[in-house]
């Protein structure tokens, strides 16, 4: 299991575009991987379970990956929150 803590830097939050990028990258691994807001967990590749969260700028979100693959799943979503300036 691997976990990773980051503040949601992006002035719209975590909205519908960066939220379906996350999705997408995590979808081709194994691992479960649980996104925690405010103390509630949804799977991150769930698009709906994702936005029914509603995570605006400065949250601060926790995602946790369990399985074979779960350091590439991070490495992976590290990517996207530098590439998009999603997250810190």
């Amino acid at each position: 299991m691997v976990e990773k803590v980051y503040t949601i830097i992006d002035t719209a939050g975590l909205h519908a575009r960066p939220s379906t990028t996350l999705v997408s990258a995590v979808i081709p691994f194994e691992s479960e991987v649980l996104l925690e807001y405010k103390e509630k967990q949804v799977n991150l590749k769930s698009i709906m379970g994702v936005m029914s969260l509603g995570i605006p700028t400065g949250a601060i979100v926790k995602i946790v990956a369990t399985g074979n693959d779960s350091e590439k799943v991070i490495e992976s979503i590290d990517k996207v929150m530098e590439k998009e300036k999603l997250a810190r």
